[in-house]
């Protein structure tokens, strides 16, 4: 399955929106898409992971070192995702103790507003 994703502005962060999987082939794909809206100047990062339907530790390894790159640059990254697969394998590897995680773009964009 091919990886779908659409970058937009919302309440001061930069949203993408992810579909599909997110495994070793695609990955790259990902990591190329984040690295470039760092580049493009996004230090707030919302990953939207609804419609996504697995994730693998490449995918997980992608999103650890984003998250290590924007927390370097006074930044941040959360993530968005509310289906039962995915938040397990987030508990089983230990990393929903690392990443902030929301239910929704709307509630992760106002968690963000606090800061």
């Amino acid at each position: 399955m091919e990886l779908s994703m659409t970058a937009r502005a919302e309440a001061g962060h930069t949203v993408l929106e992810i579909g599909g999987e997110i495994d070793v082939y695609t990955a790259p794909q990902l990591r190329e898409e984040l690295q470039r809206l760092i580049g493009e100047g996004a230090t707030d990062i919302v990953v939207d992971l609804s419609r996504v339907d697995f994730i693998d530790s490449s995918g997980l390894g992608v999103l650890a070192g984003i998250h290590r790159r924007l927390r370097s640059l006074d930044g941040s990254l959360r993530l968005v995702y509310s289906h039962e697969r995915l938040l397990k394998i987030f508990r089983i590897t230990g990393l929903d103790s690392v990443f902030d995680i929301y239910d929704s773009v709307d509630a992760a964009t106002a968690a963000g507003q606090s800061r």
